[in-house]
């Protein structure tokens, strides 16, 4: 497995070893071995969770857990595309409020893994995408938390959305960072 810096410190891409041949291919999707060296720490997930997207330009997010409930999320894509994002929300980091992001796909094979305290969200790039994630907490719907996907300060470029994508009613009404208290 190769891991790779993002420009948020924590935040990492991760492209695993691809055995392939006339019959497919395999990988090692996640060895908690190789992983807690790359991290340099310890991460025990214990919830997995798989979204379905019917169609491109849904995008989902931007989600959090607040408090005691935050979670670290390892993602991937299993089948389609995404573009994947991740917005530093630990106060006084000093990449406070920036985002990186990174295309994630069946084809590519890379995961990204989010550190606790990002809020996290994603645009489906290809019709019928299948999205995996770990996460090293167990969903609390009493923390849930987000900040809405067009928010002018955070200025994720979402490609292709014409500033119109498929969100849930939820994400719709998200209040911008500023807005936001107690994150």
């Amino acid at each position: 497995m190769i891991f790779r810096k993002t420009d948020i410190e924590g935040v990492k891409v991760m492209e695993p070893k691809v055995f392939g041949d006339k019959r497919g291919y395999f990988f090692e999707c996640f060895s908690q071995r190789e992983f807690d060296l790359a991290a340099g720490r310890h991460v025990d997930f214990v919830q997995d969770n798989q979204a379905m997207s019917a169609s491109k330009g849904v995008l989902r997010g931007l989600h959090f857990q607040k408090g005691e409930f935050a979670q670290a999320k390892l993602v991937r894509v299993i089948k389609g595309a995404v573009m994947d994002v991740a917005v530093d929300l630990r106060k006084g980091s000093p990449t406070f409020g920036k985002y990186v992001s990174v295309i994630l796909s069946g084809k590519n094979k890379l995961m990204f893994f989010i550190p606790r305290h990002f809020a996290h969200g994603y645009l489906v790039l290809e019709d019928n995408t299948i999205f995996t994630y770990k996460c090293d907490n167990y969903y609390a719907p009493e923390a849930e938390g987000g900040l809405i996907w067009n928010d002018p300060d955070i200025a994720v470029d979402w490609p292709g959305t014409g500033g119109d994508p498929i969100l849930s009613e939820k994400d719709k009404i998200w209040p911008t960072l500023q807005e936001s208290v107690n994150l």
